[in-house]
């Protein structure tokens, strides 16, 4: 007993007496510290400053707010907002003839050109003091999904200017002059914009981009003014070939100090008109064999004046930060709207196509194995929409989440291929055959464009979200990097321990709580609802726990190492993300009002993401390096082991059975979906076959109970089978005339395009010829 006090009070004294504890635990701490952080380059650091710390850092401190969560405002359009999407947005859509667009025009139509400009699709953003729309993030995000439904070609061309590039540049650092000057002319479509970011030789490594800028005199105007000699060389430009006006991004050497007395300024952004000398607009690009535009640019020897750097001669070499802050809110509108827009067609036409199509004598979608499939793109859509919203919300908020945005960028993306696919197995023959009845095709080719673009999903899942995530989501890492980084290393230290303590604490926390919660499963932990969705914020929270605890653990056990172990650091990145996406979710149904018709989807999208976490956590524990840490981690977050698994099959048959029958819960998951108004169009075909197969369900009745009678004969094409329950009197002539336009329209929209002998090739020649 007389031991355990002494060594009580030495504990005390150590860690009470400051200037012990400095030099007995700071120090040697410090010095060890400073050897294993992760070192930053110049850009890496201004990535991981820019943006800001949203509900990332509730998830990363271990015990999330979840009244925070739910006071969040929710995310919806104002009237205004929805008046655009009732009349301007619809028409537009009434406007678009996707097929045409790609297989045949290989461009928007002029007339559509025309209108996106004249009603301010380009605008979205831009203030109304300069002719904008100065629509909120949500309703931005929400246009997009809307259109990406119809027609993709439609909903890029449209998403591009109000995304990252010369608006919304201007708009956060562009001087007075240059706002007055330009955003009136963005916003009422004199001047498209473009922005030329990515290279043959810097794609996701933005901040390796050879193109280059060198201050000097020249001539401009006649006159010899101090300005910029540019050489550039950039492909996959969105709207580089209508563009009118080119934001350029580029590396800023002064060799001759003529602005300071540095040499390398670093990568600045300017805005130059594509009507300047020297300024080439080059071929264009054909990605996925979309039609929007898409294309290179490149200049040599271009001289600008200096005041054509975005925000002014100020604002050289300040380019990176620019683009990150800029890039870390773009990226949680469009490409989440395209992947959402997938959700939502996916989901509408194939649960009305399982219905339709038949086999062996019923509906496809009855087949557990078709279930299985469409129950996986319900419950992803139900995820994709509540991140989009969330996410949408976070921006309208007024804030800049670089690693909320990462995670939706990624996981929305990924998602919208693992729907698509099962679209597409559950679609086989009527998905491959491309033609104006195909509804899916165009999406599937671009999936692959929006994988790639905005930071690659190889990057983004095993570099930024972990990477900017774990440095700028904890408590106290970031600031101890800030500590370690003093060149006052006295102050240094001083700040150091005063984190280190708190930094102690935490670990402690995390760690005895983990092993509680561990024991306990998470059962006595507090949830802020009641109901079927308490146990989820348990066991959410009980996660959030474990992840804090191990990534503590891997930054302190591999350091500097972390940052190359990227499938390791990846797989607590998964965790992060699937806690994200499940307090989405929950958010959503919050805001949705506790539908009982969505709890099948919830379910889904919970216990998905929980079998996610459980997963990944597997793959961390499996792999990390100090089998030892290993064995303890696992020991700590799962005694019992991983209990995590995969929705039940009763839940799938539930989401199945929500999809494949007309009602508000199909309408509401899938609102943003575009349906023709006739048979004429793709979807309104097949949307009206499921209609018209609904409504003649008690007519079918009447006929297989005449089939088991032995009344009407057996195995026989329905229309013969029509006609011989109208002689038998089994049916009468209007409910004959019924069933007959039922199986017109069933036929029909289980049939493929085809073509005649030439056709196609005319139609290669034909778009050659235009090109």
């Amino acid at each position: 007993m007389l031991i355990l006090i002494i060594l009580l009070v030495a504990a005390l004294v150590i860690f009470g007496v400051a200037d012990i504890r400095r030099n007995l635990i700071t120090k040697p701490v410090f010095t060890v510290f400073k050897k294993i952080l992760p070192p930053l380059s110049d850009t890496e650091r201004e990535a991981m400053e820019a943006g800001d710390v949203w509900w990332d850092g509730e998830l990363f401190k271990g015990k999330p707010d979840w009244q925070k969560l739910h006071s969040f405002p929710k995310a919806e359009l104002n009237a205004e907002e929805q008046a655009f999407m009732d009349n301007q947005v619809e028409t537009l859509l009434k406007m678009l003839d996707d097929y045409k667009i790609v297989q045949e025009q290989r461009d928007l139509p002029e007339a559509v050109w025309d209108f996106v400009k004249r009603e301010g699709f380009f605008a979205m953003i831009i203030p109304k003091a300069y002719g904008g729309r100065e629509f909120s993030a949500i309703a931005n995000s929400t246009i997009v999904s809307r259109i990406a439904t119809r027609s993709l070609t439609a909903a890029v061309t449209i998403m591009v200017p109000n995304s990252l590039g010369p608006g919304e540049l201007l708009m956060h650092y562009g001087t007075q002059q240059q706002k007055d000057f330009w955003l009136p002319s963005l916003a009422n479509g004199t001047d498209v914009p473009c922005f030329a970011l990515t290279g043959p030789e810097a794609g996701s490594d933005a901040g390796g981009i050879p193109d280059s800028g060198v201050i000097c005199k020249g001539e401009f105007e006649g006159k010899e003014v101090v300005g910029i000699r540019l050489n550039w060389d950039k492909r996959y430009i969105t709207l580089a070939p209508v563009a009118t006006v080119l934001g350029l991004a580029f590396k800023l050497y002064d060799p001759e100090q003529l602005l300071g007395d540095k040499e390398e300024l670093g990568i600045t952004c300017a805005l130059i008109p594509t009507s300047h000398k020297g300024v080439e607009i080059g071929d264009r690009h054909f990605p996925m064999n979309m039609a929007f535009m898409n294309g290179t640019t490149y200049g040599k020897d271009v001289f600008i004046p200096l005041d054509w750097i975005i925000g002014g001669p100020d604002y050289a070499g300040r380019g990176w930060r620019m683009l990150v802050e800029c890039l870390s809110a773009g990226r949680g509108i469009s490409l989440p709207a395209l992947a959402t827009a997938t959700g939502h067609l996916a989901a509408r036409m194939t649960g009305a196509y399982g219905y339709v199509r038949q086999q062996f004598g019923m509906s496809i979608g009855k087949f557990e194995g078709v279930q299985e499939s469409l129950a996986r793109i319900g419950g992803l859509n139900y995820s994709l929409e509540a991140m989009r919203v969330m996410t949408a919300g976070a921006i309208d908020m007024k804030l800049s989440p670089s690693v909320v945005t990462a995670i939706a960028k990624y996981h929305m993306t990924e998602m919208s291929r693992t729907l698509m696919n099962d679209a597409f197995d559950i679609h086989a023959g009527r998905a491959i055959q491309v033609g104006p009845k195909n509804y899916l095709a165009h999406g599937y080719m671009g999936i692959p464009i929006s994988i790639t673009v905005e930071g690659a999903n190889i990057l983004t899942r095993n570099l930024m979200i972990f990477g900017q995530g774990a440095t700028r989501c904890h408590p106290y890492v970031l600031a101890e990097l800030e500590a370690a980084a003093n060149p006052d290393a006295e102050q240094g230290l001083k700040q150091f321990d005063n984190l280190l303590i708190k930094h102690i604490g935490f670990a402690t926390g995390n760690t005895f709580g983990a092993l509680w919660q561990g024991i306990t499963a998470g059962v006595f932990n507090s949830a802020p609802v009641s109901g079927e969705t308490a146990r989820y914020y348990k066991q959410l929270s009980r996660m959030s726990r474990a992840l804090a605890l191990s990534a503590d653990f891997a930054m302190l056990i591999l350091g500097g190492e972390l940052k190359r172990r990227e499938m390791l650091s990846a797989r607590l990145g998964d965790v992060l993300s699937q806690l994200y996406i499940a307090s989405a979710v929950l958010k959503f149904y919050e805001d949705s009002g506790r539908q009982q018709g969505d709890l099948p989807f919830v379910h889904y999208s919970l216990q998905r993401a929980l079998f996610e976490i459980g997963r990944a956590f597997d793959g961390f524990f499996a792999n990390f390096p100090n089998r030892i840490v290993a064995r303890v981690l696992r020991t700590l977050v799962f005694p019992f082991g991983i209990g995590y698994k995969m929705p039940d099959d009763d839940i799938a048959i539930q989401i199945c059975e929500a999809l494949s029958k007309p009602g508000v819960v199909r309408d509401r998951l899938t609102h943003l979906c575009y349906v023709g108004s006739d048979e004429n169009d793709a979807t309104g075909l097949m949307e009206s076959a499921f209609v018209a197969m609904h409504a003649a369900q008690p007519l079918m009745k009447k006929i297989y109970q005449a089939q088991r009678d032995g009344t009407l004969a057996r195995k026989q094409p329905l229309a013969q089978t029509i006609e011989q329950a109208l002689a038998a009197q089994v049916i009468s002539a209007a409910e004959a005339e019924q069933l007959t336009k039922m199986n017109t329209l069933r036929f029909s929209a289980i049939s493929v395009d085809s073509f005649k002998a030439g056709e196609l090739e005319a139609m290669a020649l034909a778009a050659a010829n235009a090109a």
